[in-house]
């Protein structure tokens, strides 16, 4: 997976339409999510395309490691976004990171219309609710 820094890099030479090209193309390199974990239980509520966030087993380093998907193609590359700032790190790091704040240089809200970002806000506090469960248990 892309770190979000090396995204950002690309994101940043495009404009309009490219970009969303970029986040479709962001959305087709995500782990592949097996249909069995799209349950009721991984659906991020507050989203208007359906989103799935799975955490799996972590490293045993506290590492955080997550499988996602979305049945809409632009929305899934906006997942990409979320987990690409998340993926791998230590879940202690993770708890306390500012995910809004990393996505902040992409303006997602000015480049996309409000119903495509509405669920990133919940979908960030999965994963950082994620994160702090597991800090606290390490």
């Amino acid at each position: 997976m892309r770190s979000l820094d090396d995204i950002l890099e690309e994101y940043e030479f495009l404009e309009g339409d490219e970009r969303y090209g970029l986040l479709i193309e962001l959305g087709r390199e995500l782990e592949p999510m097996p249909d069995a974990l799209k349950t009721d239980a991984t659906l991020v509520r507050g989203c208007s395309a359906s989103v799935w966030v799975y955490p799996t087993d972590t490293d045993g380093e506290g590492s955080l490691h997550f499988l996602a998907d979305s049945n809409a193609a632009i929305t899934k590359g906006i997942v990409s976004l979320v987990i690409s700032a998340v993926q791998d790190k230590p879940a202690s790091e993770v708890a306390e990171m500012d995910v809004a704040g990393a996505l902040a240089p992409f303006d997602l809200k000015n480049q996309l219309s409000s119903n495509r970002t509405q669920g990133v806000p919940n979908m960030i506090a999965l994963v950082k609710e994620h994160a702090a469960r597991l800090a606290e248990a390490g």
